[in-house]
């Protein structure tokens, strides 16, 4: 698997070329919040393929990263495939797993943990035996592979109530597992209008067979990130298009949806929590250009601390809080070009340490 390393000495490089903004090294916009220093920015995975939409997990003592890599770009192809790699220290990765569907684009592969099994999720796209030159969500179907230990995963497995929806992110509460799935109003067929796109929490009780639990977004609906509380509150960030995204609050059994807009966009949205403060990461425009960006989230205001290498085709970052000071993210970027000049898609992760302040 190619790799390359950046030092710390490279990272002061790319700072002095404004690849990473000053705040990736101090974040200086609330006095309270931790200091982060960004290091080892490294290129972990590229195939000459376009590699994209990255998340990560920890489980039973081992680390997992998946993301779809596809040679035909990063619209809709029947030669996508989704791969699982495995590390026991967060640096050298091994692949455990890969997978396809049939005559479908898979992409968004995102984790969770449920009944003592890791699963990997992942939306797909109706193609036929090539790119399809129209698409609809009304043919979108959601789709899993599970472990039990980690290494032997299941073939993939149709979930039951998701068709017709885009499902993105998942997460887990008690015993429930709930997953964010974009549709169509009334699913009318040939419509577009962002207006008209809903967003719903979907539930489970064994993480396949699925049924609409609420609504949270009737209008505009778009990526959502889930973070349960250990009280059973629901915080979540929701991308809207190239609008600013919107922070939502909820509990069980989510007839009650407190919302409030942002002040940016953000494009694949990240949500953690990091000790006791939240993380939120995703691409935004930054000086005319697209980056992945992280932030600390605090009384519904984003503090950037981060703009990692990145560029053009990015952002859909994962993480791993390693431990309280060291926490490693995932996310994939096309600013780099190959030998020939060309624009690479690769998978990269970047190390997170929080600094003592003096």
């Amino acid at each position: 698997m190619p790799q390359r390393a950046l030092s710390l000495v490279s990272v002061f490089a790319l700072l002095i070329s404004g690849l990473i903004s000053t705040s990736a090294v101090i974040a200086g916009e609330d006095n309270s919040l931790p200091e982060v220093e960004v290091t080892n920015v490294r290129k972990v995975f590229d195939n000459g393929e376009h590699n994209a939409f990255t998340d990560m997990i920890e489980f039973k003592g081992k680390y997992y990263l998946t993301f779809r890599t596809c040679p035909g770009g990063h619209m809709l192809f029947p030669s996508s495939r989704i791969l699982i790699m495995q590390s026991d220290d967060a640096k050298t990765w091994k692949q455990v797993d890969e997978f396809s569907v049939p005559k479908r684009d898979v992409r968004d592969p995102h984790f969770l943990i449920f009944k003592d099994k890791l699963f990997v999720y992942t939306g797909t796209w109706y193609c036929g035996d090539s790119a399809p030159k129209t698409r609809t969500i009304n043919q979108h179907l959601g789709y899993a592979v599970s472990s039990a230990d980690g290494t032997k995963w299941s073939k993939p497995t149709m979930l039951e109530g998701t068709y017709g929806h885009y499902i993105w992110r998942a997460a887990a509460y008690g015993d429930k597992a709930y997953l964010c799935g974009r549709r169509i109003r009334h699913f009318t067929e040939d419509d577009k209008d962002r207006e008209l796109i809903e967003t719903a929490i979907l539930e489970s009780d064994d993480g396949l067979v699925w049924k609409t639990a609420s609504l949270f977004n009737e209008k505009q609906g778009d990526e959502t990130a889930f973070l349960f509380e250990k009280n059973g509150d629901l915080l979540a960030i929701g991308r809207s298009g190239s609008n600013p995204a919107w922070v939502m609050r909820s509990r069980p059994p989510f007839e009650k949806w407190d919302r409030k807009q942002l002040d940016r966009y953000i494009g694949g949205p990240l949500l953690a929590k990091w000790g006791d403060h939240y993380l939120v990461g995703g691409r935004q425009r930054k000086n005319g250009k697209y980056v992945t960006s992280l932030y600390w989230f605090k009384d519904d205001q984003l503090h950037e601390f981060a703009s990692l290498p990145s560029g053009g085709d990015n952002s859909y970052p994962g993480i791993l809080i390693l431990d309280p000071n060291h926490a490693l993210v995932s996310y994939y970027s096309s600013h780099e070009k190959d030998e020939n000049g060309k624009p690479i898609t690769a998978i990269y992760t970047a190390d997170l340490k929080l600094k003592n302040k003096k």
